[in-house]
């Protein structure tokens, strides 16, 4: 019996060791709306542009999901987006691959992928800011960074849609990180904004921004968050809480009914 109990707190320990180093969700989690991440196949695709450090996000994300119980593989490599049949083996696709370039067969597998039902889930560049010359993959995300103006500054995100389950319960919140300015799809099903003071450029005060959306790609479910650039902004509660419940939204893509967007008004 001493040995049993000996086990059991050196696993409990050694889990708690872990969740320690990871962000947690301390806002209030309507969980029993969003889909579970256990037993479900997910695909991490890091690389790019290293000023990310899209290895820390990978480690980061990689080890939230196996403690949710997901079935994880990562890469660090696009050649794996050639591979459409396994592609579409996967639930959930989360690339965090800043700039770069994409072959045609490494695009049209992923493009295939998230057309056919997979889920798609990312945040800042490492999926709004990828492959600049690939108008085909930005119009699969809903957007594309343009700017941060004045670089990392402070500023404010407001909550725009109170009920979905993404964002429900989390307040508008301030963050000291780039503020991102983007060309969006006006189809993105919008949940929080940011509004630029235009004290770096004088033509943009009071332009509202996207910051969190939602939308459909073809079957596929896709989420995106410009807030990510360093993993210090994961510890902020409100981002974690979005990210994490974007990522559970999205690995649903194949077993929730499709929410139809149609021009909706942000």
């Amino acid at each position: 019996m001493r040995t049993i109990l000996l086990i059991l707190f050196s696993f409990t320990f050694v889990k708690c060791a872990i969740l320690t180093d990871m962000p947690t969700d301390q806002l209030p989690n309507p969980d029993l709306e969003l889909p579970r991440l256990s037993g479900k196949k997910i695909l991490i695709v890091y690389g790019g542009w290293q000023g990310h450090q899209p290895d820390r996000f990978a480690k980061l994300i990689s080890d939230w999901l196996n403690l949710e119980g997901a079935i994880v593989t990562v890469s660090d490599s696009l050649k794996i987006f050639e591979d459409e049949a396994f592609l579409k083996s996967q639930d959930l696709i989360i690339p965090y691959w800043t700039m770069g370039e994409i072959t045609e067969a490494q695009e049209k597998g992923l493009l295939n992928a998230i057309k056919s039902g997979v889920g798609l889930a990312g945040c800042h560049g490492g999926l709004g800011d990828s492959f600049r010359n690939n108008p085909y993959y930005q119009f699969m995300v809903g957007g594309q960074w343009v700017e941060h103006p004045g670089g990392k500054v402070e500023h404010r995100v407001q909550i725009t849609d109170k009920k979905d389950a993404i964002t429900r319960g989390v307040p508008d919140f301030s963050i000291h990180t780039e503020q991102y300015y983007m060309h969006v799809d006006p189809n993105n099903e919008v949940l929080a904004t940011t509004t630029f003071d235009g004290q770096t450029y004088d033509w943009i005060t009071g332009a509202t921004m996207p910051v969190v959306w939602k939308k459909n790609y073809g079957e596929g479910r896709v989420f995106y968050l410009s807030i990510g650039h360093s993993p210090t902004t994961f510890k902020v509660p409100e981002v974690w809480t979005i990210l994490s419940r974007g990522i559970r939204w999205a690995s649903g893509s194949k077993y929730e009914l499709r929410e139809p967007y149609v021009s909706p008004v942000y």
